[in-house]
């Protein structure tokens, strides 16, 4: 049975492999020289606050250079679509190709039962889209290795930079780590699901697409920030990094006006790498703050500082960057854990109902 379902995977495994080692080559031919900028820039050798200029500096020349931003972008985007891609061409038309082609009454009337039968597809072919997915991930974080140590030392290329994506941000975080050979098992196991149920390969890899990609969404908008209890603190201005303001003037009647702003933060200068979730102005007794001050009002003033002079502060709710692993290995287990249960409901559904 194992190399039956070898001959009929074969083609799959072949094209996965080669663009594994086509996306390899091209990181490998390019990862010595990213390192070589990395150490020419000193970051590895310095202490203390100078470590975030220099990183700054790294980080806007690759931002700069365009071969090293898109090869960037190009690895994390590989990775993101390559467990969907799984799901929907190796996991859909799994069992459902068989079902259309009747080619799954042969072997059941051999001595192999159902359940050893989708067992060792699953198996062989699981296994294979994780390792896959992980060394995709592995091969690309050896090659950004630079580009986080220099994130993590509080660098940044300015906002908007994908270059200075930090691990907590959702692109980084579905890329990097283990959460991608869960993703793959998930999207595995939902598109075999879905050809159980429909028998039918194409209308199984829509649903499957449509289901995983929902929950792709969800997952960093909705639930991974509420997995665990996140971290309060009120701090100056001067302890928030990538500040954003936006001020608009309003008439406050007697032909006076009044000047607002929203402000947010994007990272902490004093814990680089954390993860916030939300961050708003406050006066010294916490009590938010969205009007500015008089004093403040004038264009020539510069805003956060004289916000900053005037008791300002911000109130952030954050993740410690020492939770990262936590997360990570969190919601791996969440994804297996579905993944499991999608393969024991399919092992149960085609041995005791399917017909």
């Amino acid at each position: 049975m194992i190399w039956l379902t070898w001959r009929q995977f074969r083609a799959q495994a072949v094209t996965a492999f080669a663009a594994l080692a086509a996306f390899a080559a091209l990181l490998a031919v390019t990862g010595p020289h990213l390192a070589s900028l990395y150490a020419a820039g000193g970051i590895s050798r310095c202490q203390g606050s100078g470590c975030r200029g220099l990183a700054n500096s790294f980080l806007i020349q690759l931002d700069a250079d365009r071969t090293y931003s898109a090869l960037y972008l190009l690895g994390i985007v590989i990775i993101l679509i390559a467990p969907g891609l799984i799901g929907i061409f190796w996991g859909a038309p799994l069992v459902a190709r068989e079902l259309e082609a009747g080619t799954h009454n042969l072997a059941w009337n051999q001595s192999i039962t159902r359940t050893r039968w989708l067992a060792v597809k699953l198996t062989l072919t699981g296994v294979a889209a994780m390792a896959v997915t992980e060394a995709l991930s592995l091969v690309q974080s050896w090659w950004a290795a630079p580009i986080g140590l220099a994130v993590g030392s509080g660098g940044s290329a300015g906002r908007g930079s994908l270059i200075s994506m930090g691990q907590f941000s959702p692109l980084v975080f579905a890329t990097h780590g283990i959460t991608p050979l869960a993703y793959a098992a998930f999207a595995f196991a939902l598109g075999v699901t879905a050809g159980v149920h429909i028998r039918h390969a194409v209308p199984a890899m829509a649903i499957t697409l449509a289901v995983f990609a929902g929950i792709q969404l969800a997952m960093p908008l909705w639930i991974r920030p509420h997995l665990f209890p996140p971290d309060h603190a009120i701090l100056a201005l001067g302890s928030v990094s990538d500040i954003g303001f936006q001020e608009s003037i309003r008439p406050a009647g007697a032909g006076q006006s009044r000047g607002t702003f929203t402000f947010s933060a994007g990272g902490l200068s004093s814990q680089p790498g954390a993860w916030v979730l939300s961050s708003e102005a406050v006066d010294a007794a916490g009590s938010p703050v969205s009007t500015l001050p008089a004093a403040c009002t004038q264009a020539d003033t510069g805003h956060p500082d004289c916000l900053a002079s005037n008791g300002v502060r911000v109130a952030v709710t954050y993740q410690p960057a020492s939770r990262y692993w936590t997360f990570e290995w969190t919601e791996t287990a969440i994804y297996l854990a579905f993944a499991l249960a999608l393969a024991g409901y399919c092992l149960w559904l085609l041995g005791r109902r399917l017909t």
